[in-house]
């Protein structure tokens, strides 16, 4: 496992009530790195936080240990099934979906 890969679950495991639930995966891309997240659907609140902002912290740190491998650390939360925005995942708005027509 990788470093930011064992830090993420290091870091979502201390802050949910069921840590067995957690699973991540990591791909690599001309983007970069892609860590994507799932968690039990009773924590998701416990990961997105208000307003996003403990979904942001997280993203930033993992941005961090990517800096000290000199990669890209990006972050995707899964969405549970059932959840209110079927779709799409947690953190993503509608700007960064959309694709942008050439000028």
């Amino acid at each position: 496992m990788e470093t930011d890969q064992a830090f993420l679950e290091y870091a979502v495991k201390t802050l949910v009530d069921n840590p067995e639930a957690v699973e991540t995966t990591r791909s690599i891309d001309q983007m970069g790195v892609l860590l994507t997240l799932t968690v039990h659907p009773d924590d998701m609140g416990k990961i997105i936080g208000k307003n996003g902002k403990t979904a942001e912290a997280i993203r930033i740190l993992l941005r961090v240990v990517g800096m000290k491998n000199n990669a890209r650390v990006n972050l995707k939360i899964n969405e549970p099934v059932g959840g209110k925005r079927s779709g799409s995942s947690f953190g993503e708005t509608e700007s960064d979906v959309a694709e942008v027509a050439p000028e």
